[in-house]
């Protein structure tokens, strides 16, 4: 199936939404991507589409264990094998995940960056036939921004071990200086880089001065 099949069959929609499509086609084509959308702006499709159209595993880094499990909830309703690897799992319990992810149909990994640290982990993805490496919240690479996490910067040992597999960065907050940063600490190679707008139509702002604000209350 092409993109435009598999976002009906699987999200139901007709057409991307702003962006979604050039990132996609990025990845595609085997490029270094990274991408800076608002909460809200699709930015999990970005990487769930193309690695369900290609051939093997994607591994989605990402901080927040409640949005894995969410996630991977999501998938597996549509029909799509998903598994998540964080902190507080038993050894064994992770031992029959990632087998299933070498030797099985499961199509995404999602993986808390603290899991990086296990050497058994970064072992046994030296196996697995992986096709995208997705880094959600990529601004926590960064010293530079506000949310620093050090296990992200583990996430270029993943690069090392499958040199040819483009990585898609995703966050909705970076400066110029972070982007940057995100780029040289994941070692993006000619990174394609879009940003989307963060301006909203249905917002606005309105500056009042003190001197009315009692007579607003009344």
């Amino acid at each position: 199936m092409n993109e435009a099949e598999l976002l009906k069959k699987y999200w139901g929609f007709d057409n991307f939404r702003p962006l979604q499509d050039e990132i996609i086609h990025s990845v595609l084509n085997g490029q270094d991507t990274l991408a800076l959308m608002p909460t809200g702006g699709g930015k999990s499709l970005c990487f769930q589409l193309p690695a369900l159209a290609m051939p093997g595993i994607c591994i989605v880094i990402s901080p927040l264990i409640a949005l894995m499990k969410d996630q991977v909830e999501d998938l597996k309703a549509k029909g799509i094998e998903a598994v998540a690897i964080y902190a507080g799992m038993g050894k064994r319990e992770i031992d029959i995940l990632l087998d299933n992810c070498i030797y099985g149909n499961i199509k995404f990994l999602y993986l808390s960056p603290e899991r990086l640290l296990s050497e058994l982990v970064r072992i046994r993805i030296s196996y697995m036939n992986v096709n995208l490496i997705a880094v959600d919240e990529a601004h926590c690479v960064s010293q530079w921004g506000y949310d620093f996490r050090p296990p992200y910067l583990k996430i270029n040992e993943l690069r090392e071990i499958h040199p040819m597999v483009p990585v898609l960065a995703l966050t909705a907050t970076a400066t110029h200086r972070v982007r940057l940063d995100i780029a040289d600490k994941l070692h993006l190679k000619d990174a394609n880089v879009f940003v989307k707008s963060f301006a909203r139509k249905n917002l606005s702002y309105v500056v009042l001065g003190d001197e009315d604000k009692y007579k607003r209350l009344i």
